[in-house]
């Protein structure tokens, strides 16, 4: 095995590792549109799932099937209605959506019954079971349109979808669903996967869509994705955006998401399926390729407890190696825990930097500042400074200083000053190692 990929797996395992940790026992439910699948995706997606679940994760997987209902009627010589961005279904509608769920649901089970060949889950077999898990009622009349045989989500039966995860099957769901009096009626994906997450309350509602994610400013298709999008946010931007009809547009599938986080759902997401692998990138990377929607910012600075000691040596320890930074053992980080400032996204600590005051001489030391490589160069290290600035005057101190052999121009570029190592405060200077020949800088604090 070469040494290249040695250097490059164990780092990325490492990276990978906090979060299966983390999504083991959890539901996520998967919106799996019928375009993803007509554009033959559909086996690198199963593949993909298969490795999911074999990490631990229980999987709610709801198709949708848009094209191929539109296909099925071309081919019977009729046009597919929509209003409001819903299908309008008329008996012959209704057929045709019947065909194509039965026609999916096949090819669905298919791709997770034949052992994923020449793949890495090669030999997995996935148990899939589907069922009349939701029950439906007519969209009936708006505004003077008939949606006939179309219908929203009812009732979720909880009970019969949890009970059939905890037998470790994924369980399957079609966008279709029955009245009380056995009335069939087309639904909408969307609808069918949001009203899951919210009666599961699973930990994540994922959309595999036509579109890449939310960009920073909808209105430029140039501009980046926008990954992590506040609840409030999200509904700020909704306001703002027209009545979403098309599935690509801004707000189609952010209204969803929107009302999964509004109704408990801890974090929805909006994903491109065209992206081979767009799954495992966005819950398993840290910024995922996506647009997250949250209910409040998963990434926080907060001070550290002795609970994070373990998080904060498994992220400095690379840096201490490397001698980047002085090397401090566990017992001393323990004590200290109360010094440190943290960065957490997510359950996982990204960045940290301690806080040593010398009272006396009204200034402090910023030591152990750290940002992981995975979250680099996106404002933590600012982010920490600043945490760790606010905490130094809360204390009545004049100044910070940095002792740093590698990164000198970074704290020059935010306002330290180099100075001679006589500065140091006496009790400082009694430790300073003159064979280390760390550079000292200094930053008043207004």
């Amino acid at each position: 095995m070469s040494t290249v990929f040695n250097f490059t797996f164990v780092p990325w395992f490492r990276s990978v590792a906090p979060y299966i940790h983390k999504f083991r026992n959890q539901t996520f439910v998967i919106g799996l549109t019928g375009e993803a699948i007509a554009a033959g995706k559909l086996a690198s997606i199963a593949q993909d799932l298969a490795m999911i679940q074999a990490m631990g994760v229980k999987i709610v997987l709801v198709h949708g099937f848009r094209p191929q209902v539109n296909e099925q009627l071309r081919l019977k010589g009729q046009e597919a209605k929509y209003s409001h961005g819903m299908r309008i279904t008329d008996p012959v509608a209704l057929d045709c959506a019947q065909e194509a769920a039965g026609q999916l649901r096949y090819e669905i089970e298919a791709a997770f019954s034949q052992g994923l060949p020449n793949t890495p889950m090669a030999g997995a077999r996935v148990r899939v079971i589907s069922g009349n898990f939701i029950t439906a009622r007519p969209v009936g009349l708006i505004d003077g349109v008939d949606f006939q045989h179309s219908g929203l989500v009812r009732k979720v039966d909880t009970e019969g979808i949890q009970r059939t995860l905890d037998m470790g099957a994924l369980v399957l769901i079609s966008p279709f669903g029955f009245s009380p009096t056995g009335e069939a009626f087309n639904l909408g994906m969307e609808d069918v996967a949001t009203s899951v997450a919210v009666a599961l309350q699973s930990d994540k509602l994922i959309f595999l869509t036509e579109i890449p994610g939310i960009r920073v400013d909808a209105n430029d298709p140039e501009s980046d994705i926008d990954t992590e999008l506040p609840l409030a946010d999200a509904k700020r931007l909704i306001a703002g955006l027209p009545v979403a009809t098309l599935p690509t547009d801004p707000g189609f599938y952010l209204q969803h998401c929107v009302r999964a986080c509004e109704g408990g759902v801890e974090r929805s997401h909006i994903i491109p399926f065209k992206l081979d692998g767009s799954l495992l990138l966005e819950i398993y990377v840290h910024d995922g390729i996506g647009t997250m929607v949250v209910d409040e910012k998963l990434e926080s600075v907060r001070e550290a407890t002795i609970d994070d000691v373990s998080g904060i040596v498994a992220l400095i320890e690379p840096f201490e190696k490397d001698g980047t930074l002085v090397k401090r053992d566990r017992t001393e980080i323990e004590r200290d825990a109360g010094n440190y400032t943290i960065i957490e996204h997510d359950g996982v600590i990204f960045g940290c930097a301690a806080l040593y005051p010398y009272p006396e001489e009204r200034t402090a030391e910023m030591a152990a500042l750290t940002v992981s490589p995975q979250s680099q160069s996106q404002g933590d290290g600012e982010r920490l400074l600043k945490r760790i600035e606010t905490r130094a005057r809360a204390q009545g101190l004049q100044s910070i200083f940095v002792l740093t052999t590698r990164t000198m121009h970074w704290f020059i570029k935010r306002g330290f000053v180099q100075v001679n190592p006589d500065w140091l405060p006496e009790a400082r200077k009694r430790k300073y190692n003159w064979d280390r020949r760390s550079q000292v800088l200094v930053k008043k604090l207004g």
